[in-house]
């Protein structure tokens, strides 16, 4: 395991050099492909899986800044899933807006959600934190189910009306898929603007060590409140695009195996990384796909995949070798190093 651990990390080295020699060419022409996919492949159901691609890999980065950058443990994001959604179907069926309007209410009321959930659990870290997100994550799925007077119950949303621009109507995957392009590019400026800005700093320093941070006068709390207020805003975001793109929505939709597939991703793909989560929403919806067949045990083939990864790549695929996740091996390997040097 040491030895592919090392082959990748080398192929990893190998291919972030690269990227990072040839950076704007290979996003311009990642930019010109992805415009251009839909034109090429004219199959519904495989511009089915682009969009899932697209809007799971966006929920998963809004995860990562809460996880990954901020260093808490989250599994709620069904809930804000179902909030965001819920959110532009009723809107939209009852009061007549628009898609377009919907997007930015439903991302302030799952923002809402998110501070009033952030506010008592600010204290709380890693298990007691996770529990109480997916307590949360519950409590909104069962609401959902028996508040049928707004959500309609067991019956759920029905036609839910597809968005229009110009006279245009977004009817179809490949329509949806644009959407769901332009806000995973603007979700990733977005997030490299902040991360890169003080608050971002503020974000991992309180991830590294919290007390240290505080100590160097870091309002850990607020900041903390910050990121899950800045990642539930996203997710409520998607929430409210994926109700007109599926038409129809329930409970089901929004059951904890939406937050631990988007957590499996994430995992995967390199928390605390723009592209990790992107990379990990291709090959779980690759895996989804290859592995249909087995049913059920897919979910077994995705938690050995999660095992291998941790076990050799901790930092996930996307990660950096250099990064925090992976420092303890190489730290570990260092002083091994180091000792034999003492004793020659």
């Amino acid at each position: 395991m040491n030895h592919v651990g090392k082959k990748m990390a080398e192929l990893s080295m190998t291919v972030r050099e690269f990227y990072e020699k040839y950076k704007k060419i290979i996003l311009a022409a990642g930019v010109i492909l992805c415009i251009l996919l839909p034109f090429f492949i004219q199959s519904g159901y495989m511009n089915g899986i682009f969009c899932r691609i697209l809007f799971y890999g966006t929920m998963a980065g809004a995860l990562n800044v809460i996880n990954g950058y901020s260093g808490q443990m989250c599994l709620g994001v069904a809930g804000f899933f179902a909030i965001g959604s819920y959110t532009e179907a009723i809107l939209s069926t009852r009061f007549g807006l628009s898609m377009w309007a919907c997007i930015l209410l439903s991302g302030v009321i799952s923002m809402l959600f998110g501070v009033i959930l952030a506010l008592p659990a600010k204290r709380l870290s890693g298990i007691y934190l996770s529990i109480i997100t997916l307590g949360f994550s519950e409590v909104i799925r069962v609401v959902c189910l028996n508040w049928t007077g707004l959500t309609g119950g067991t019956s759920g949303i029905k036609d839910i009306p597809a968005p229009t621009l110009f006279g245009f109507v977004f009817s179809r995957p490949r329509h949806y898929f644009y959407i769901f392009l332009v806000l995973g590019i603007l979700f990733l400026i977005c997030t490299k603007r902040v991360v890169n800005s003080r608050i971002g700093r503020a974000w991992m320093s309180v991830r590294e060590d919290e007390l240290a941070a505080r100590s160097l006068g870091v309002e850990s709390g607020i900041y903390k409140i910050t990121a899950f207020m800045y990642g539930t805003f996203w997710i409520g975001v998607i929430g409210a695009v994926y109700a007109p793109y599926v038409s129809f929505i329930d409970s089901t939709l929004f059951s904890l195996d939406t937050g631990w597939n988007v957590l499996a991703m994430l995992i995967i793909g390199g928390q605390g990384t723009l592209a990790g989560p992107m990379v990990g929403s291709v090959v779980i919806n690759a895996l989804t796909e290859v592995l249909r067949s087995f049913g059920d045990w897919r979910m077994v083939i995705y938690a050995l995949l999660i095992l291998v990864v941790m076990w050799v790549r901790p930092q996930g695929i996307a990660g950096a070798s250099n990064s925090v996740l992976a420092g303890v091996k190489r730290k570990k390997e260092s002083g091994e190093k180091t000792g034999e040097e003492a004793e020659q």
